[in-house]
């Protein structure tokens, strides 16, 4: 039987936390706040109102928060605003102990003026870390590696790799790969972490480093790096320069972030809207980024709407064309977006090759053609059910056929293109080839019904 006067488990919440910033309850609030597992640390920073933060900010030291606010998922807009509650000196004091990539990536957000400040008043060193990733360009390998990792001689011994790891680990990124370079600080090989405790301390690193390193160039794109370790399956890739120096490391909680960013930055241009890196507040700030692509497609529209009126003697004859426009309309939109979405993940992936181009355009046209087949059938029957006209249904059907094909098609061929002339494909967006598709689909319809009037 347990002993009635043992104190019962405090269970730390979210809730009691925040009851103990109320209360001014320090000594609370830190016990249960390093209980709590660093993601649900930086989930409550990024909950409590501004007045509590600037408690916390009182509670930890700098070095405290650095965790914490590097896991915070901030939107780019939204770090000046958490920094500007912090005083000056902490704060700059909490991104000097943050890890250099991260450290970069909230100075890449913030104006010129605020960087220098934050910079200047920091300690050397770490100031001195942060500006050589700083004028790396954006978006390529040199914007988010990290200068924290364990390098090792390659004339050593495992004993003394030990004692240089056992040194550098409380400050590198990572340990599970240390890698290993000459006396001039070129890339010569890696050691594992399970390579240094099972070999004999005696043993020379470079009897047991591999020498086949895969590594990157610190001016490649962010984006062929992911691709680079999700192909190699990865915990981290070395960064080099164009000499072989090695220069630092990507990790790849990095790379997540990477290819979530590039997720979105897809899915933003396929929806047509400019960001969808960051939610909107308010409403006036996601009109203003949806605003000018739909004045772009309304233009586009236009042409269409026109185009209908260069018809207009063809729709007067035979009123009941025009109640098909945008059932053809619609299905070709549909088919060309298909297509648009195969060839633009196909480029993304890589999985279409140089050779596999006109294959892939090839199968593409085939599935046009047996989808546009099969709809201009159902449809062909389906008016001939409703109007008991056979001839319009016979029109509607060929239209829907051509209509459906040549979307394939320019879904298809359209983002290759562009791919081809160095634009992202995904600007191709799924809104402006359905715009496009409208405008053909309308044309080869009432085209048609134009060159058969008499018959109907």
């Amino acid at each position: 039987m347990e002993e009635s006067g043992r104190q019962e488990e405090i269970i730390y919440t979210e809730e009691n936390l925040i009851e103990a910033l109320e209360k001014n309850d320090m000594t609370f609030f830190r016990e249960g706040f390093f209980q709590l597992h660093p993601y649900d640390r930086a989930t409550l920073y990024k909950k409590v109102e501004s007045a509590q933060r600037k408690k916390i900010y009182y509670y930890l030291s700098p070095k405290e928060l650095a965790e914490t606010f590097e896991l915070s998922e901030i939107d780019g807009e939204d770090y000046k605003t958490y920094l500007d509650e912090m005083d000056i000196n902490y704060a700059a004091s909490m991104i000097a102990n943050m890890f250099v990539d991260n450290a970069v990536d909230v100075l890449n957000e913030l104006d010129k003026a605020h960087v220098v400040s934050y910079l200047t008043i920091m300690d050397k060193e770490a100031a001195t870390e942060i500006k050589a990733l700083l004028h790396y360009e954006e978006y390529t390998a040199g914007s988010i590696m990290t200068t924290e990792y364990v390098v090792i001689p390659q004339d050593s011994t495992v004993r003394s790799a030990m004692t240089i790891l056992k040194n550098a680990a409380p400050e590198a990124e990572t340990i599970y790969y240390i890698f290993v370079v000459d006396d001039d600080g070129h890339l010569t090989g890696v050691v594992s972490l399970r390579d240094l405790i099972v070999t004999h301390e005696d043993t020379l690193i470079h009897s047991i480093m591999n020498d086949r390193v895969v590594s990157v160039l610190v001016s490649e794109d962010q984006e062929e790096v992911a691709r680079t370790i999700k192909d190699y399956n990865f915990l981290a890739v070395p960064v080099v320069d164009y000499q072989q120096h090695l220069l630092g490391i990507i990790t790849v909680d990095d790379i997540i972030d990477v290819l979530d960013e590039e997720a979105s930055d897809d899915y933003s241009k396929l929806a047509a809207v400019s960001d969808m890196t960051t939610f909107d507040k308010t409403s006036f700030g996601a009109a203003k980024k949806r605003l000018p692509w739909l004045l772009i497609l309304l233009v586009l529209g236009m042409l269409t709407a026109n185009l209908i009126g260069a018809f207009e003697e063809t729709i007067a004859q035979v009123a009941l064309l025009a109640a098909f426009i945008p059932l053809i309309a619609g299905t070709a939109g549909n088919s060309g977006t298909q297509a648009l979405a195969v060839a633009v993940r196909g480029i993304a992936t890589r999985d279409i090759e140089e050779e596999s181009k006109m294959k892939l355009v090839l199968r593409e046209a085939g599935t046009g053609l047996l989808t546009g087949t099969v709809c201009a059938i159902f449809v062909v029957g389906l008016i001939y059910v409703w109007k008991q006209e056979f001839l319009l249904g016979l029109l509607v059907g060929a239209a829907i056929l051509v209509s459906i094909f040549v979307a394939t098609i320019s879904g298809t061929l359209i983002p290759l293109f562009m791919h081809k002339i160095n634009i992202d494909p995904a600007v191709a967006s799924g809104p402006f080839i359905t715009t496009l598709n409208d405008l053909i689909s309308t044309l080869i319809y009432l085209g048609l019904a134009t060159a058969f009037i008499s018959g109907l």
